[in-house]
């Protein structure tokens, strides 16, 4: 049985754009809202959400692949770029490179996508690697370029993707698809073909689901004129399995309802949490500026680290023994500076004695 594109009708996906609506009426509402809250935001709060949300964006797009980057490491080199951190020299780690591809995408956004920019979004994303043939340009190697899956412990071809030979023509046609304006369609339709377009030919030795889904942020700031500023990723990680699952379904036909769908969705999730990660961040800043010359070095640096969990805090509470860990103060010294935290209404105490928990008071 043929792959997608090998079919009579490639790269021609077939479904109803009429289904999303709806959906796109959402994202654009939602979109609206998010661009007016940050326009009334100072330059320095809106940097650190931009900050935020490229570094969590960068985090689980490489997560999704398997890759671990360092949270702290990844979000100064994004910090640099605004302002807000030290200038340091320039280092060429995965966390650097991941920065520089995240800012890239970030200010061209409005650029018209041709090869030297893949190319070069490529070899910023593998600056430290020496595993890779090919760093910087399309694959070109004999073998078929196969993704496989060890499903029940025998591996299974997940998908073959167009030979090396074809990938020059294929990914040609495939930025003229990109570049070309189709007013009547739907930025959301639009973002899912773009992601399944391109995640079918597969034109690189590896990086190209972070690269696929960085095409994704460009269509989606095309289509609103700005940057979206949402991470995608972050919602496609959450669910990794029903991600693969769609993208399976498209391997050896061109019918794609299912999966314009599903991406659709998924956008729309993405927006909602990068929201939410918005006046998380506004809070917290509002909460430290009122708490400011209040508390203690270790009350601050439990605060910090709480926040640092983001919007769903600790898992469980913060208990008195995460306290200690934190800040390294005795117990007796913990009670007093939770209570006192409590107290402030910083922080909020649910249940008794080694049931006690403690969590951030976002309503203050």
């Amino acid at each position: 049985m043929p792959w997608n594109w090998q079919l009579p009708q490639w790269p021609q996906f077939h479904y109803d754009a009429n289904t999303l609506a709806e959906t796109e009426r959402q994202f654009l509402m939602g979109t609206g809202n998010a661009f007016a809250y940050l326009k009334s935001l100072g330059n320095k709060e809106c940097n650190r959400f931009i900050v935020e949300i490229l570094c969590v964006e960068g985090l689980e797009s490489a997560r999704i692949e398997g890759e671990t980057l360092d949270r702290e490491s990844l979000q100064s080199s994004i910090k640099q770029h605004f302002g807000l951190a030290k200038k340091e020299h320039l280092r060429a780690d995965k966390e650097s490179g991941m920065a520089e591809l995240l800012l890239s995408v970030y200010e061209t956004f409005q650029k018209p996508l041709t090869r030297e920019m893949l190319f070069a979004w490529h070899a910023m994303l593998f600056n430290d690697s020496s595993h890779i043939f090919g760093v910087g340009k399309y694959r070109v190697h004999t073998e078929p370029m196969q993704i496989v899956s060890n499903r029940y412990g025998s591996p299974v071809v997940f998908f073959e993707a167009p030979p090396s030979d074809k990938v020059v023509a294929e990914m040609e046609a495939f930025i003229d698809w990109f570049n070309k304006p189709c007013p009547a369609s739907s930025i959301l339709e639009r973002a899912a073909i773009a992601h399944l377009y391109f995640e079918s030919i597969h034109p690189f030795e590896d990086g190209n689901g972070r690269i696929g889904r960085i095409l994704v942020e460009k269509v989606l700031s095309q289509g609103v004129g700005r940057p979206v500023l949402i991470a995608i990723s972050k919602v496609l990680e959450d669910k990794k399995k029903a991600y693969y699952s769609e993208l399976e379904k498209c391997n050896r036909t061109l019918h794609a309802q299912d999966w314009v769908d599903y991406f659709a969705q998924a956008i729309l999730q993405a927006q909602k949490e990068s929201v939410n990660l918005l006046y998380f961040l506004i809070k917290k800043s509002k909460m430290l500026i009122a708490l400011s010359g209040q508390i203690n070095p270790r009350q601050e640096k439990a605060l910090l680290r709480m926040f640092a969990e983001g919007p769903a805090g600790f898992r469980g509470g913060l208990s008195a023994e995460n306290y200690i860990s934190i800040t390294g103060a005795s117990r007796a010294t913990a009670t007093r500076d939770l209570i006192d935290l409590v107290h402030k209404k910083a922080l909020l105490k649910t249940g008794e004695l080694r049931h006690t928990r403690y969590w951030l008071n976002l309503e203050q």
